[in-house]
């Protein structure tokens, strides 16, 4: 039986990802700048509202990506592991949530939890190279 085409699935993991790099570098921008203030004691609520609310959309953004890259690997090769595209993508997904989980930790009694969001971060930008970079190999599995 044959497989419709996945290149719309493809598209939207695409621009997805387009998306997910542009909000982490958002992030990593905005919270230099938290962190900034947080040194001249100054509180901008609007920035860490900012910062917050991107953080949360990298999270969906990653969610999507997760699930487009099973639904997608699924239905076009029948089975998960075809490459090193899927340890790359459960690394990234678990540090995002790393990420998320000690950013809400983060309060003047936790100071490790700053310090874990801040390194998690810094993980998450190799991982996101990995990502992108196995990604590409992917991708050219399905282009015709």
């Amino acid at each position: 039986m044959p497989l419709p085409s996945f290149l719309w699935l493809w598209k939207i993991a695409a621009w997805s990802m387009g998306f997910t790099i542009a909000a982490y570098f958002l992030l990593a921008a905005s919270g230099v700048s938290i962190a900034v203030q947080r040194q001249q004691k100054i509180y901008s609520y609007w920035l860490r509202t900012l910062h917050f609310l991107t953080g949360g959309v990298l999270v969906v953004l990653v969610l999507l990506l997760l699930g487009i890259g099973i639904v997608g690997t699924l239905g076009h090769f029948g089975s998960l592991g075809h490459s090193w595209h899927l340890l790359a993508g459960l690394i990234v997904v678990s540090l995002v949530f790393l990420s998320a989980w000690s950013a809400v930790q983060i309060k003047l009694l936790k100071p490790w939890a700053r310090w874990l969001h801040v390194s998690t971060n810094a993980v998450l930008f190799i991982g996101l190279c990995w990502v992108s970079l196995t990604g590409w190999d992917v991708v050219q599995k399905y282009l015709p």
